[in-house]
C-alpha cells in the first residue's frame, strides 16, 4: 500500500470516528490534514473534501501526463492493461 492511500485511510478512518474532525476536514481540509499530519503542506496544494452519499459516484480525473511531462522527457513506464492486476 502506498503512503497516499495509507494517509488517506487514516484520515477516513478518523472522519468516520470523530464527527469534529470530519465537520473540519469537510469545511477547512487543508487545516484539518495539516493537524492530523503534524506538517503544513505546501502552499501551492490545494485540499478539496467531498462527502459522498450511497446513491452517487465520484470520479476523479488525474492531471493529463502530457500537462505534466515535458515534451523532450518520455515516461518511463506506460500503463497497460498487463500492469493493472
Amino acid at each position: 500500500m502506498s503512503t497516499g492511500v495509507l494517509l488517506q485511510s487514516q484520515l477516513i478512518q478518523k472522519a468516520w470516528q470523530d464527527p469534529t474532525f470530519k465537520n473540519k476536514l469537510l469545511s477547512d481540509p487543508k487545516g484539518a490534514i495539516q493537524e492530523f499530519l503534524g506538517f503544513s503542506l505546501p502552499d501551492h496544494i490545494s485540499v478539496r473534501t467531498v462527502e459522498e452519499h450511497p446513491d452517487e459516484f465520484y470520479l476523479v480525473l488525474p492531471p493529463s501526463p502530457s500537462s505534466i511531462v515535458q515534451d523532450e522527457v518520455q515516461p518511463q513506464a506506460m500503463w497497460n492493461s498487463d500492469s493493472v492486476k
